[in-house]
């Protein structure tokens, strides 16, 4: 459905996520200079029963993007109406796909983001989701998703409270992949949650999960709900149970109409889709997609990489070069690519 003040401004592209409290599409926006790349973030779409929340969390956002959207290190804001807000593409993966394993310099580049924002009197509070990091291909940190982000008019106590947090998040990452880098003072900080952060986790962290995962069935980061958590990991044992099937993953993708579906990548040189579909019993729904390759691409371990084969099934096609780690695994990827099935929702790059 068009949003009639975008007509002539905004052309579609991918959804990139689909909740309660918004659909997230990324496509391309005229503006004075030209078209852009950008992300719209739309309410159009949002039940009755969660709009509140949904225009709280809209307004947030826009009154943040203002500032933080100018400092460079996140999204610009380019335009706003009473339920659609577009704003700039960050040329970036997400901490959780990018995996910056040892990656010193872009943890130093993080801390000065943090700096930045806490400079403008402005704290993300969203920090513990890897995918609110980015990471640039010449490996710079840039933050996203501001729903959750705070502007405050002085260096108050709730100020330093939430930039601690802000900051302890960033370490908590950091931990996971450069633990060789933690200074003594960062592992003081790790040690030490703020006082409403223990309160937080004792009580309403809770009651959070309580909603969030009951009544608007969160369940996961990438958003794939209850479908990847529940369904997914049955539908890859079946899968695997094949004789002629040598591997399996199931990922899930945003999908413009249905709102989640899951996409199968099978490795075998003989099965066929039909194969596939016998092969899947019980309660579960099939995946929506199902695609057969020859290989899979795979980390030092041998085992899939999802991030790779998840930006695949989402056509953001234009993030998989920096991920890739020689020409053999560009050489399976490309072949993926050509003969992938989720073709409905995709934007040429």
């Amino acid at each position: 459905m068009a949003i009639p003040a975008l007509s002539g401004k905004w052309r579609d592209g991918v959804v990139l996520k689909r909740d309660v409290f918004s659909t997230i599409e990324r496509g391309t926006f005229r503006t004075l200079h030209g078209d852009v790349d950008a992300v719209l973030r739309r309410l159009d779409e949002v039940p009755w029963w969660s709009w509140m929340v949904a225009r709280l969390l809209f307004a947030r956002e826009r009154n943040t993007l203002t500032v933080a959207g100018t400092l460079g290190i996140a999204p610009p804001l380019l335009f706003v109406t009473n339920n659609a807000l577009v704003r700039g593409w960050l040329d970036g993966v997400a901490l959780h796909i990018a995996k910056p394993h040892g990656d010193i310099a872009y943890f130093r580049s993080a801390k000065d983001v943090l700096r930045k924002l806490h400079r403008a009197g402005i704290c993300h509070n969203d920090l513990a989701k890897e995918q609110n990091w980015l990471r640039t291909p010449d490996g710079r940190c840039l933050l996203t998703d501001f729903q959750l982000a705070g502007r405050f008019k002085r260096r108050s106590k709730l100020f330093r409270l939430a930039a601690y947090e802000d900051l302890r998040h960033l370490l908590k990452h950091k931990r996971r992949y450069a633990p060789h880098a933690l200074t003594p003072m960062e592992h003081k900080v790790l040690a030490r949650k703020s006082l409403v952060t223990r309160i937080w986790m004792a009580t309403g962290k809770r009651v959070y999960y309580a909603v969030t995962r009951g009544l608007f069935n969160f369940t996961d980061r990438e958003g794939g709900g209850r479908r990847l958590i529940e369904d997914a990991p049955a539908i890859t044992s079946q899968i695997k149970a094949h004789p002629q099937v040598r591997d399996a993953a199931v990922v899930a993708y945003p999908d413009r109409r249905a709102g989640t579906g899951l996409y199968a990548f099978v490795e075998s040189d003989t099965v066929t889709v039909g194969d596939v579909l016998r092969q899947i019993s019980g309660p579960t729904a099939a995946p929506e997609h199902i695609q057969i390759v020859g290989a899979l691409p795979r980390d030092a371990s041998g085992t899939a990489r999802l991030e790779i084969l998840q930006l695949v099934a989402m056509n953001q096609l234009d993030l998989l070069d920096p991920l890739l780690k020689d020409d053999r695994e560009r050489a399976i990827v490309r072949g993926i690519v050509e003969g992938r099935q989720n073709l409905r929702d995709r934007f040429a790059f």
